[in-house]
């Protein structure tokens, strides 16, 4: 069982799959070098950045990833909006 596994009876008890679960415990992960969480992200996952990115997004936004992890899930939706926030701003010419 790798560091990011989970038993099957915690993935089907969530709702979650298996990979869904493995994606939000590697998510508790802080990174401090970049590059370092995407290498790790083609390692464990067998994905390319983007594809991780955009699985967990739609993850994020499920009902079952916040029942499962609420604060993590939190976070996350946090960080997003927050990024989302500085795009739009510095495309209006200012900085938040």
């Amino acid at each position: 069982m790798s560091e990011f596994s989970m038993p099957l009876n915690d993935a089907s008890s969530s709702g979650l799959s298996e990979l869904e679960l493995r994606m939000l415990e590697f998510e508790r992960t802080w990174w401090r070098h970049s590059g370092a969480k995407e290498s790790s992200i083609k390692e464990l996952f067998n994905l390319t950045p983007p594809v991780y990115y955009q699985m967990l997004n739609n993850l994020i936004d499920r009902e079952a990833a916040l029942m499962a992890e609420p604060l993590l899930v939190k976070r996350l939706l946090r960080v997003r909006q927050q990024r989302t926030a500085a795009r739009s701003s510095s495309k209006l010419g200012f900085t938040l």
